[in-house]
């Protein structure tokens, strides 16, 4: 791989559009409007075209003034849409920018005789082309593209800063921000002007299309990684920056190795977005596919295991000894048994109780360690305390008491258990004239 200037500026040209997507982005996804993002980087478009006609070039200030006009517009037109014809909010969505987006082809077209621009680069965007139109500053070429990035990702880091107090209430209450004084109405159309702002900075870059990516999938991730809001931006730009600088790099490494040349950068920070999202979704600590498979494991096994103790403890009650003893097949066998026909099951819970210290194998049963036997009356008493509550507050039948109480033994922690201890001080059996374990 050769690295060269060109590449340093392709580079640095995607990091930045990247970051100004993603910041203005994830309150797109925080306010659960992402297709906003979509409507809005498609119907700016008579808004570029008009600024190309009248101006006759592509002049940054021009696109930016055409684009917050036609953004405002277009989320002025979804609101009445919505409100007056009664369609939900993503059919006039469709509704605006299907037609403002072909009223700006066509215009576009008409453009194209009279100024360099071609739809398919507004589409599909030409990174690769920016460090073509430079512009001196100081003395050093600088490609216009990246100045432009440069001035909205300055504009869009201002207003975050300057407004982030405001941005936070009106993202997630704007009921409570209008009641504070601050005009939640105002923020969201600010919030759709930087959208088309950043939309028309990043067309040079990705298009029309793939900004639609760069807006949505960095704060997407971001969602599967944290849930406060400084956090939420930081992680949302870093995973825009790390696409852009492993799409460049993947755009010309990958496509030797199956005898092409290169590929469109666009197309793969796009891609590696995706992949990076997809990590996130599968591997996310507390959100992941993995975590929270994981999560429902851990509670299989400890409501398996509290009921595999839970029957321990009740053969216990009925023997000499403190500790119970059943063979496998009888704790499948007892009525009532979680575990009946689910011999597999019951041998995963049993190997469990055994690493834990809770069970030993001995003499072909099962029998309970003291650990074991005191994390079963625990549980026994839980249930029979439960069962009281709800034959004497609930006025539940006798016959109905067991399955709801089997529920909620295993949500009671030490706390609860001693609330209803002491609601039922003075209970020494449960409704059923069975003995309610004691707390030692």
């Amino acid at each position: 791989m050769m690295w060269t200037a060109l590449d340093t500026w392709i580079v640095v040209a995607a990091v930045l559009a990247g970051a100004t997507c993603a910041m203005i982005g994830s309150f797109l996804v925080l306010k659960k409007v992402s297709m906003m993002g979509d409507a809005i980087s498609h119907a700016v478009l008579p808004g570029i075209a008009v600024a190309f006609i009248i101006t006759g070039s592509r002049s940054g200030p021009a696109m930016l003034i055409g684009a917050a006009v036609v953004g405002v517009l277009t989320a002025v037109l979804v609101h009445v849409i919505h409100h007056y014809s009664r369609l939900e909010e993503g059919a006039s969505m469709g509704v605006v920018f299907t037609v403002l987006f072909a009223i700006g082809l066509i215009l576009i077209e008409r453009a194209a005789h009279h100024v360099d621009i071609h739809p398919e680069h507004v589409l599909f965007g030409a990174v690769e082309l920016v460090p073509l139109h430079l512009i001196s500053v100081f003395g050093f070429g600088v490609p216009r593209g990246v100045i432009l990035l440069a001035f909205v990702l300055l504009i869009n880091l201002s207003v975050v800063t300057l407004l982030f107090k405001e941005l936070r209430l009106a993202t997630f209450d704007p009921e409570l921000a209008t009641t504070l004084g601050i005009n939640a109405t105002m923020i969201h159309y600010l919030l759709m002007v930087l959208v088309a702002m950043t939309t028309v900075a990043a067309f040079e870059v990705v298009g029309s299309i793939l900004v639609i990516a760069m807006l949505i999938v960095p704060g997407a991730t971001a969602w599967l990684l944290t849930r406060r809001l400084l956090p939420f931006l930081i992680v949302s730009v870093a995973v825009s920056v790390v696409a852009a600088v492993l799409g460049h790099i993947a755009a010309i490494t990958v496509p030797p190795l199956f005898g092409y040349v290169d590929t469109s950068t666009a197309g793969s920070m796009a891609t590696v977005l995706g992949i990076l999202f997809f990590g996130a979704l599968l591997f996310a600590p507390e959100q992941g596919v993995v975590a929270r498979a994981i999560d429902a494991l851990r509670l299989r096994l400890s409501i398996g295991s509290q009921d595999a103790l839970g029957l321990l403890a009740r053969a216990a009650e009925n023997t000499e000894s403190q500790t119970g003893s059943l063979s496998a097949a009888e704790l499948r066998g007892v009525h009532r048994s979680p575990f009946a026909g689910h011999r597999l099951k019951l041998a995963a819970i049993l190997a469990f109780l055994r690493v834990k210290g809770s069970v030993v194998f001995r003499g072909g049963r099962y029998h309970t360690t003291e650990r074991g036997s005191e994390q079963g009356r625990e549980i026994l008493r839980s249930h029979r305390l439960w069962e009281q509550f709800f034959f004497d507050d609930g006025k539940v039948r006798i016959s109905e008491l067991h399955p709801a109480a089997d529920v909620l033994e295993h949500y009671t922690n030490n706390d609860l258990r001693e609330d209803l201890s002491e609601r039922f001080a003075g209970k020494r059996t449960d409704p059923q004239g069975r003995p309610i374990p004691g707390e030692d």
